[in-house]
């Protein structure tokens, strides 16, 4: 009996993640994504590096697009995800895909940006894909009625420098940063909420007491929940900050630092304490009443 369930048991443990599917996808940009002057190398999958995680690394981003993932019973509630990667790839499945179906579970519709990458030569690190952040936003909100989507529900969820992206998308709302190409570019480009994971570059490089000026917080930055650990090579200063300047502008945000964890961790779980994080993000929207 022992011989045959060990070989059962390893064909399980060897078999495909199930990967899950969007429900539309479609171009950010109805023609060529603005402020493009170059021409990229065909986008593509990056190998990991010896010793990266097993990660579906994306670059060379130039045609951003939006996938749309659809819960069986949508509650209203819309989140547009930013996967980290430097500004330079996007991980896709880890900060991506993982998050749209760990979302669909409690009735949220996720909407995962790929945004264009890598930096930009001539341009700010974020100018790009803030361009294209907002313009999901925008989007997610014009088409918000065929999604099954609560306009006045939508939320931008961000990792690492999908963090930072997610914070400037935050603050930056009421400067659009690219022309208007068509009727969704009239729907605002404001989230009604956000959800900073490890979010990067938001502090200034010497003091780390700063936040960045392409981060300006102040009363009508909409209300956010942080996610950090004390020991990532990230500085959690990012968070805090963050976190300090939204509590003196009157806006309710929550900040989670844990003491351990390190930094790319996703939701994939592990012994620290701050892969749990995605039941306080739940139990956060759900008290604040953004998912009902």
């Amino acid at each position: 009996m022992r011989l045959l369930f060990f070989p059962i048991i390893l064909s399980c443990t060897l078999m495909p993640v199930h990967a899950i599917e969007a429900w539309k996808t479609m171009k950010l940009w109805p023609g060529k994504a603005p402020g493009e002057t170059y021409e990229l190398p065909a986008e593509a999958e990056q190998p990991a590096r010896p010793g990266q995680k097993q990660v579906i690394r994306i670059g060379n981003v130039s045609t951003p697009m939006l996938s749309v993932f659809k819960p069986t019973n949508p509650n209203g509630t819309a989140v547009v995800i930013c996967p980290g990667g430097g500004y330079n790839i996007l991980a896709w499945d880890l900060e991506g895909t993982e998050v749209a179906e760990w979302l669909n579970g409690f009735g949220v519709t996720a909407i995962v940006v790929k945004y264009r990458v890598p930096r930009r030569m001539d341009r700010e690190k974020h100018a790009a894909p803030l361009q294209d952040a907002q313009r999901a936003l925008a989007l997610t909100r014009h088409h918000a009625k065929a999604w099954d989507i609560n306009p006045e529900r939508i939320g931008i969820l961000g990792f690492s420098a999908g963090g930072h992206l997610t914070a400037t998308a935050m603050t930056s709302w009421r400067k659009r940063t690219s022309p208007v190409v068509d009727e969704a570019c009239h729907y605002s480009c404001r989230p009604d909420f956000g959800i900073l994971v490890y979010p990067a570059y938001l502090v200034d490089n010497e003091t780390k007491t700063k936040l960045v000026p392409e981060v300006p917080v102040d009363k009508d930055t909409p209300p956010a929940i942080f996610i950090h650990a004390g020991d990532d090579r990230v500085t959690a200063d990012s968070s805090v900050q963050m976190w300090l300047a939204m509590r003196r502008a009157g806006v309710h945000s929550e900040l989670h630092v844990f003491p351990h964890g390190g930094h790319g961790y996703g939701l994939r779980p592990s012994a620290d304490p701050v892969s749990k994080w995605p039941k306080l993000v739940e139990a956060w929207l759900k008290r604040t009443a953004l998912v009902k």
